[in-house]
């Protein structure tokens, strides 16, 4: 396809066309990786350096970021093929993986659990800052020796209620306010959580805790599981493949695409990569090997009102931060319905409804979109309610989404793309990193599992919590 062919498959047919305007620059892609990275994860990452120690916690972190970013070099080029540049355009993850290998079901498995897991993640952390919020608030209008029940069923529900109003917008697109605003509150609760370690260092003289092997346990294979488990936290905290190609999607051209896209990977892994080592090893050094799965439940840290402003960052990061991960599902999910049923009515209705924050003033709104988007979130909360353990699915996620999404699909498209056939070098190498990656997530994986089960055994109801 030559480039005047590429420029014209702009111009979309029937409600594509209507809905996806690409203008995304550099800047708001930057926008939208670093509001899906910098999520949930930042906040386990004291505690997984602690688990690894000095040494290899901030080489694992170092590690991952290096080969989150090649990778996605990687994947930016697949999203058009068969050449980068000028050929046909991939809207998805699977398309992509259509137009490279044909595993595409795996693939699809693969994408969207993780998508739909990452979703629960996020309602299970806004959960539990939300908590957090109303037990400060108890215990400074009743005393610090105050009993405090706080119950977070109801602040769940309330978080979903505001998915599903968000939810209805179309597409990434027509959200990337709210991707600015998601990525602004992960700075500024990162940059809390990193100075109220700083300063909980500072209180104590300025001695490092921690050492270099890492944390003790109870056991070692209680100590294996618990480093694994430290490897998934971070593997999840870089996650954020399955989302690019769509991201790259809203991105306008010239320059191409992928230029761009890998421009805007590399500042927003560079940024996240550098929070992630200030965070976990500030963590460390202020807490040592008793630092918490979340900074911000740390017993004595920082003033009350600060510690709840970060809260309420991260719980308006990760209402943003939750549609950047559901627009690819809502999307998918549509498609196959509209394909399903071509002719059905409810299917093919919709309605103009005014948007004043949005620069084109409207949406559309389709009456079947509005029932899927609220079912699917439902469904997400409703699976929150049931495995609310915060290391663990992080871990679990991490583990899942690694190796498949992030490395194993990016490189079997490269080399198909490039045509790297067996027995060259870099084929060796690609297939090595590949194989790496695989046994770090199968033992991720195991570890995840065994504490969620160790957890399920002790906790009956997680977000029951008494001060």
């Amino acid at each position: 396809m030559d480039k005047s062919a590429a420029a014209a498959d702009d111009v979309e047919r029937g409600d594509y066309e209507q809905e996806h305007e690409r203008t995304g620059t550099v800047w708001t892609a930057t926008a939208h990786i670093v509001t899906a990275v910098i999520g949930s994860g930042v906040l386990a990452l004291a505690w997984s350096v602690a688990q690894l120690g000095w040494v290899a916690g901030p080489l694992a972190l170092a590690g991952f970021a290096c080969v989150t970013y090649y990778t996605s070099t990687l994947l930016a080029n697949a999203y058009r093929a068969p050449h980068p540049v000028t050929g046909d355009r991939n809207r998805t993850y699977m398309d992509a993986v259509r137009s490279g290998p044909r595993e595409v079901f795996m693939c699809g498995i693969a994408q969207y659990v993780n998508l739909w897991g990452t979703m629960v993640g996020y309602t299970i952390t806004a959960t539990i800052s939300m908590v957090a919020i109303r037990q400060s608030d108890c215990s400074r209008r009743n005393g610090a020796g105050a009993r405090c029940d706080a119950s977070g069923t109801v602040l769940m529900l309330a978080f979903s209620v505001v998915q599903v109003v968000l939810s209805q917008f179309p597409g990434l697109e027509h959200i990337t306010w709210l991707s600015v605003v998601a990525a602004v509150m992960s700075f500024a609760y990162s940059f809390i959580g990193l100075g109220l370690s700083v300063g909980q260092l500072v209180s104590h003289g300025g001695g490092l805790g921690g050492r270099i092997a890492g944390a003790t346990a109870a056991s070692s294979t209680k100590k294996l599981w618990n480093v694994l488990l430290a490897l998934g936290n971070i593997a999840f905290a870089y996650t954020f493949a399955e989302v690019l190609i769509e991201i790259q999607d809203t991105l306008k051209s010239p320059p191409a695409e992928n230029k761009t896209m890998k421009k805007a990977s590399m500042y927003g892994i560079g940024a996240t990569t550098i929070f992630y080592i200030s965070v976990g090893c500030a963590g460390y050094a202020a807490f040592g090997s008793n630092a918490p799965g979340n900074i911000l439940t740390a017993a004595g840290l920082g003033p009350f009102w600060l510690v709840d402003i970060a809260n309420m960052c991260l719980i308006l990061h990760l209402i943003g931060a939750y549609q950047v991960y559901a627009q690819p599902i809502f999307a998918s999910v549509e498609r196959w319905a509209a394909s399903r049923w071509p002719e059905a009515k409810f299917i093919n209705s919709a309605y103009t409804v005014s948007i004043p924050l949005m620069q084109r003033g409207s949406v559309t709104v389709a009456p079947y979109k509005l029932v899927l988007r609220t079912v699917i979130v439902v469904a997400t909360t409703v699976v929150a309610m049931m495995i609310p353990f915060f290391n663990a699915v992080l871990g679990l996620l991490g583990a899942f989404s690694f190796w498949p999404l992030t490395v194993y699909f990016p490189v079997s498209m490269h080399i198909a793309q490039c045509k790297i056939t067996k027995g060259r070098k870099k084929w060796y190498l690609l297939q090595g990193l590949s194989m790496v990656c695989l046994m770090i997530s199968v033992a991720v994986g195991i570890g995840s599992v065994t504490d969620i089960v160790d957890s399920l055994k002790v906790s009956s109801n997680p977000f029951k919590t008494v001060s």
